[in-house]
């Protein structure tokens, strides 16, 4: 049974490495104290539909309906509607399931009926019975664009149609600087009791937020609740591409170089004992190193991991 208390935590990633993460949080707290803000730079338009794949991942991980083997989408999920698409010459690259179908439907329908995407999400999440509160990182669009030796492409066709094998050069969020917090994600930061950087990508799940003016220096002004879970264990990832992505940037695929880039709004970097060796040039940007088992494989080493980083 969840504890109760009153501290309020609020979280911030994207994908399915914080997802995990999330839902070991989600049954070790009180669900209402947690508030997750979540990119929406992977945020794309497919058939007419608004997709935001970080927000249904992490909406579906805590509603208890996510497909368990891949860590997205829907469990039991069928792809008629797919298939259909593609006999009417549709693109079918990026896999859009029957009953997500719907997910993407409802949102673009409130978003035309003028409805914003914070709406959106606090709809689907409360029909789905998420006691959490979800958060985009903007209610506007932010789209993640990646430069690479095959020019600038949106993320989700470097990642799903191109499965990640384009060499990045560099990386962009549009919009980024016109664009303002979705209500509630300054507050959220400003009062929690602490302050979780989920094991995400920090370049395009953790980067996208930081580019929306007033985060990093909200993050900041509490750096010493700020703790963060390094996404790279050993010098490699645990899901997608970070560890190829930070070296083709020339970052340290390492978690020393995860450190550096978040040591300016960090108090508290967790590595996993594998990486114990960095612990003490971590240190010295400034930053208290935690020792803690990362790989999340089963749901009471999620759980075993939240009540780790609470009890820090």
């Amino acid at each position: 049974m969840p504890v109760q208390i009153q501290q309020k935590i609020a979280a911030l990633g994207g994908g399915v490495g914080a997802s995990k993460l999330l839902l070991g949080l989600y049954e070790v707290i009180d669900p209402e104290a947690l508030t997750i803000i979540v990119n929406t730079g992977d945020d794309l338009v497919l058939h007419g539909l608004k997709v935001s794949p970080d927000l249904d991942i992490v909406t579906y991980t805590l509603a208890g309906i996510v497909d368990p083997l891949k860590g997205w989408g829907v469990r039991g999920e069928t792809f008629h509607a797919l298939k259909r698409l593609a006999a009417f010459g549709r693109p079918d690259w990026f896999n859009l399931g029957d009953r997500d179908l719907a997910t993407h439907i409802h949102r673009s329908a409130l978003l035309e009926e003028g409805k914003t995407l914070s709406e959106t999400a606090e709809s689907i999440r409360t029909a789905l019975g998420v006691k959490a509160r979800i958060l985009p990182m903007s209610d506007s669009p932010v789209p993640t664009i990646i430069e690479s030796n095959e020019g600038a492409m949106h993320f989700q066709k470097y990642l799903v149609k191109r499965r990640a094998q384009p060499v990045v050069t560099g990386i962009r969020f549009a919009g980024a600087d016109a664009a303002r917090p979705a209500p509630g994600v300054l507050e959220a930061v400003r009062e929690a009791s602490r302050i979780l950087i989920c094991p995400s990508n920090p370049l395009i799940s953790i980067g996208p937020i930081l580019a929306i003016p007033g985060v990093r220096e909200q993050l900041r002004a509490r750096k010493t609740a700020v703790f963060a879970v390094c996404p790279i264990v050993g010098g490699k990832s645990l899901k997608g591409p970070s560890d190829k992505m930070l070296a083709q940037l020339g970052y340290e695929a390492t978690a020393l170089g995860v450190a550096r880039l978040y040591a300016n709004f960090t108090g508290t970097f967790i590595i996993d004992p594998a990486d114990k060796a960095q612990a003490r040039a971590i240190s010295e940007l400034g930053m208290k190193v935690e020792i803690l088992p990362t790989v999340m494989k089963t749901r009471a080493e999620k759980r075993k991991l939240a009540s780790a980083l609470l009890a820090l």
